[in-house]
């Protein structure tokens, strides 16, 4: 619900919520958990509206943008501060060179009767907070040994994402040392308590922000002992790679470590970090439930094959929004394993279920997950630069679960493909996943639908012109 409107303002919208009991057990996302179906919808909707005007969708999609003017309010009236899509979507527009490549595809389509060519560009804004207010919440642990060498705990789960080194990252560079200096540990609650599960994209951003709060905690208490122990002023006492400036003099870190630990200076402490400003109110379903946006957008062409219904992604263009990136290699690769899987949801992971009720796509012998032949050949992602305007750790931005969504383009450029096939006369009814199945029986019933308009348009023997039921 929180995700419906996407990057859109909706002047007049009502969003229900319909939840199902049944007798099976419970089915879950595992990148976005409900935001990618909503924001699903409503590009469905941004089509079938470029459909019925004769518009090129992204015209449609750029017109209905958050904006000025009292445009930027939510349907759970939220404020959008921070939207940065009108000039992320200009900049992938003219880089993925969008409008040269749909009009050379509708030259293609026009003289490939079998194969058929599709193009869509979708953005991504997707709100980054847990919506349940009391998770946005972190601890972390710090020790500095005598020797130097750094001890890190916080509350974060590292499953392949990379958050260890990006909170190990955050520490090294407050106290300017090493990477290899720092030695992190699995989260442990005997360690930190009262730990928020990792996900909603936080954890780098509220792990990060504990982290720093411990480092820079033992960063002030080397400063104020070295400040008394070499007789200069605290603004004096600087921290450079590897080594610490004392007025004129420099002395390396490790050494100035050994010296606080034989003056017992305390080095060990704790971080904790709350998000400001997120509150939401559930009876009035108002309020602001996110901290801030994550935007991005991509372009995707495919090509399938209309009397098989298979598909191929040829060319994909990202623009990912990550603000001041913390790990350039890590975000990238967010980036292309989230598309990657999100191309995966949305094309080939279907969930059959007999007539007993049970599910027949239960394993990698029956469940398709994209494989490395499945990645386009022609990827282009880039991260677009620019601080996050909120006080994150270090002003970056999340990247865990949008670009799961910026897929939505391959769907939709799939969608495009079919329609093609009728000269865009309309939008395509096409299920998700697109399966070749699927994409058979759309491109059947929309060339069965153009047969029926063509018959009741047709004039009858000496009678008037029908009227062309919809």
């Amino acid at each position: 619900m929180f995700h419906a409107d996407n990057a859109y303002y909706l002047d007049n919208v009502t969003i229900t919520s319909l939840r199902c009991k049944t007798h099976t057990v419970s089915n879950t996302a595992f990148r976005g958990f409900g935001g990618p179906q909503g924001m699903m919808g409503i590009e469905r909707v941004m089509d079938a509206i470029a459909g019925a005007l004769g518009k090129d969708p992204l015209e449609v999609r750029k017109v209905n943008l958050y904006g000025g003017g009292g445009r930027n309010v939510t349907p759970y009236h939220m404020i959008v501060e921070d939207n940065i899509l009108p000039e992320l979507i200009a900049e992938l527009e003219s880089s993925a060179d969008y409008r040269a490549r749909r009009t050379a595809i509708r030259a293609f389509n026009e003289t490939s009767p079998c194969l058929k060519k599709g193009i869509a560009l979708t953005p991504v804004k997707f709100g980054i907070s847990f919506t349940a207010t009391h998770l946005n919440q972190a601890g972390a642990l710090v020790h500095i040994y005598s020797d130097g060498s750094v001890h890190l705990n916080h509350g974060g789960t590292e499953m392949g994402q990379g958050l260890f080194v990006k909170v190990a990252q955050v520490v090294a560079e407050e106290l300017q040392i090493d990477l290899g200096r720092i030695k992190i540990t699995a989260t442990n609650t005997g360690k930190v308590p009262n730990t928020s599960p990792t996900a909603a994209s936080s954890g780098s951003d509220i792990n990060g922000m504990a982290a720093l709060a411990a480092a820079r905690t033992l960063k002030a208490r080397l400063i104020d002992f070295a400040a008394e122990r070499y007789g200069v002023a605290r603004s004096e006492v600087r921290f450079l790679p590897n080594r610490v400036r004392l007025g004129a003099d420099e002395i390396p870190f490790d050494v100035l470590v050994r010296e606080a630990y034989l003056a017992r200076v305390p080095l060990s402490a704790t971080g904790f970090y709350r998000t400001p400003k997120i509150h939401y109110d559930r009876q009035r379903h108002a309020g602001r439930p996110f901290y801030y946006f994550a935007y991005g957008a991509a372009v995707s062409e495919v090509l399938i094959d209309t009397l098989t219904g298979e598909n191929r992604v040829t060319r994909v263009d990202i623009l990912h929004d990550a603000g001041r990136s913390l790990n350039p290699a890590i975000d990238l690769g967010q980036v292309e394993g989230g598309f990657i899987q999100g191309m995966g949801w949305l094309t080939t992971e279907e969930l059959y279920w007999d007539e007993a009720g049970r599910l027949r796509t239960h394993a990698p012998s029956t469940y398709k997950i994209p494989a490395c032949g499945d990645r386009p050949a022609d990827f282009r992602m880039t991260l677009r630069s620019g601080a996050n305007r909120e006080d994150t750790v270090y002003r970056s931005k999340a990247v865990g679960e949008p670009p799961l969504m910026l897929a939505i383009s391959v769907f939709r450029a799939i969608s495009d493909a079919i329609a093609s096939v009728v000269d865009h006369r309309f939008v395509p009814d096409l299920d998700a996943p697109a399966t070749p199945e699927r994409v058979l029986l759309a491109i059947e019933a929309i060339r069965a639908r153009a047969r029926r308009e063509a018959t009741v348009a047709r004039p009858a023997v000496g009678g008037p012109w029908a009227i062309a039921a919809r």
